[in-house]
């Protein structure tokens, strides 16, 4: 039985492999693994209803797609590049940085659902830093111009992974401490979020830095073209 029982990850593997519905994959997966195991069958698709219930909320994110969807059909990211054209000072590396401090900052506070890449990178802030590089550079080539949205992509991932270590209630403290006690280290959670300030300071320095050389070489790399 246990042989069986371990037959479900490769199964999952296949599913996963072969593109299936990865909601129909795990389902599946979830009833053999019950079956194997000897549980009524009741039991199993119980189980597997409350947990879908109990974690719901999880969900809740695929409803703001719709949204962003008509939002962008309806001119969204147009009218982020129109604002950026009026500002004559903007460029990509300055609005990547100006988002790179929001992010970061609110992330600390633990407001972790004002940025993201559906939410705010893909509608607002890579079409923003698209557009500041081509209001100042008329022959942007299509490889600095996706260099751009890699980078707003990783503005975005280095914030919040720095910035939510310093709110002591994000899940990350609470793993952390989970993981030192079971090695017997005990460790209070405000401890682990002050230590990830210096960690939080550093990575704005860094990764700012490497926006003004964003900046830079675009500059070098287009001037008088």
């Amino acid at each position: 039985m246990n042989w069986l029982l371990l037959a479900s990850i490769p199964l999952i593997i296949l599913g996963f492999a072969v593109r299936l519905n990865p909601f129909l994959v795990v389902t599946f997966v979830g009833i053999y693994a019950g079956i194997v195991a000897k549980f009524d069958f009741v039991k199993i698709v119980s189980d597997i209803g409350q947990s879908f219930v109990n974690n719901r909320y999880v969900a809740i994110i695929w409803l703001i797609l719709p949204l962003l969807a008509v939002l962008e059909r309806k001119g969204l990211k147009e009218q982020a590049k129109n604002l950026i054209s009026k500002i004559k000072t903007a460029s990509t590396g300055k609005i990547l940085i100006a988002y790179f401090i929001f992010r970061q900052v609110t992330a600390a506070l633990g407001l972790l659902s004002l940025g993201g890449h559906a939410q705010m990178i893909r509608p607002l802030i890579a079409p923003m830093a698209e557009a500041a590089a081509k209001l100042k550079f008329k022959n942007l080539t299509h490889k600095d111009n996706q260099k751009i949205k890699a980078h707003s992509a990783a503005t975005d991932n280095v914030a919040v992974f720095f910035g939510e270590d310093i709110f002591i209630a994000v899940h990350s403290i609470l793993f952390i401490k989970a993981f030192y006690e079971t090695s017997g280290i005990i460790v209070e959670p405000i401890h682990l979020s002050l230590w990830a300030i210096p960690s939080g300071i550093l990575a704005l320095i860094i990764h700012c830095s490497r926006l003004y050389l964003l900046d830079r070489k675009l500059e070098k790399t287009y001037r008088g073209k």
